[in-house]
């Protein structure tokens, strides 16, 4: 293949218009999936989960799989396998030394599993592939009811624990000397999380989800650390980089992961760059250099 056709085969712009119609379920739920990824990528970022994420995603992976493989609801079945990951990882990890060890047994458990039911599976190749990739025209209806209302949960229950579950992440020390139920905050958000993390698979697949409910966090604090500003810049950036993946994704045959990956870490690099200028000029109004310490 010559770079010229593969340049067409990755950004396609033939009948843009009249496909836009078709992926307008999706758009809805790449607003929303940026907004719930956002949101609870800050707690993910602050309370270094980010593996926990990945564990969740492939038990995800495994129930959506058992589902389909089943003939039942794909969304149900992600749903089913978060959740369960989730608290397993909260039972198996209940402190931090434990968790890295709980996650490492469930993943290739999970991801075993969710190869075993789709190499079952005798339907399209591309469901299975959608399950790990992403798919952005298989968001109906129905799946976006499904989306929106399990989207919903995540948003109320995040509300609910925003300010308790922060202080927790900052100092859980303190937090508990002044009453804050740590312990049932942890694993309380760690079952948001996989609702968080199932919705999250429906759209960018079980092995990119990290896109959404990592980098977007990751990179909104480095250019602030204002509890209030860094939540609403990550879901900002977590919504560009889907809907944007979206968008760019319609005329070709790739799946929509690598743009939505692709333009989450174009974003990640510009904060880091940025967050970078900011120090300096830091160091520099207060006359000393990086790695000095000013007079």
């Amino acid at each position: 293949m010559s770079w010229q056709e593969a340049w067409h085969e990755i950004f396609n712009f033939q009948d843009y218009g009249a496909l836009l119609g078709l992926v307008r379920n999706s758009l809805v739920a790449g607003a929303v999936l940026g907004l719930v990824g956002g949101l609870a990528g800050t707690f993910v970022v602050m309370r270094d989960l980010a593996f926990a994420v990945h564990g969740i995603s492939e038990l995800s992976f495994a129930g959506a799989a058992a589902a389909l493989l089943a003939g039942v609801s794909v969304a149900g079945g992600s749903i089913a396998g978060a959740l369960a990951a989730a608290g397993l990882i909260g039972v198996l990890g209940t402190k931090a030394r434990d968790r890295g060890s709980a996650i490492g047994v469930l993943m290739p458990f999970g991801l075993g599993l969710g190869v075993l039911f789709l190499s079952l599976y005798q339907g399209r190749s591309a469901n299975r592939f959608g399950i790990l990739t992403g798919q952005i025209v298989a968001i109906d209806t129905p799946r976006l009811s499904w989306l929106l209302a399990t989207s919903a949960v995540v948003l109320a229950c995040l509300a609910v624990m925003w300010r308790p579950l922060a202080f927790a992440s900052l100092d859980p020390d303190v937090a508990a000397a002044r009453g804050v139920p740590v312990r049932a905050l942890s694993p309380a958000f760690l079952l948001v999380l996989g609702l968080a993390v199932a919705v999250s698979v429906q759209v960018v697949g079980a092995l990119l989800v990290l896109a959404l409910l990592c980098t977007p966090a990751a990179a909104a604090v480095r250019v602030t650390a204002s509890p209030v500003l860094a939540p609403l810049l990550s879901a900002a950036l977590a919504t560009v980089s889907v809907l944007g993946g979206i968008l760019l994704s319609i005329g070709s045959s790739i799946p929509i992961s690598p743009y939505v990956t692709t333009i989450s870490f174009l974003l990640y690099g510009a904060c880091r760059a940025a967050g970078a200028v900011r120090v300096r000029r830091g160091w520099e109004a207060r006359g000393a250099r990086p790695g000095t310490v000013p007079t």
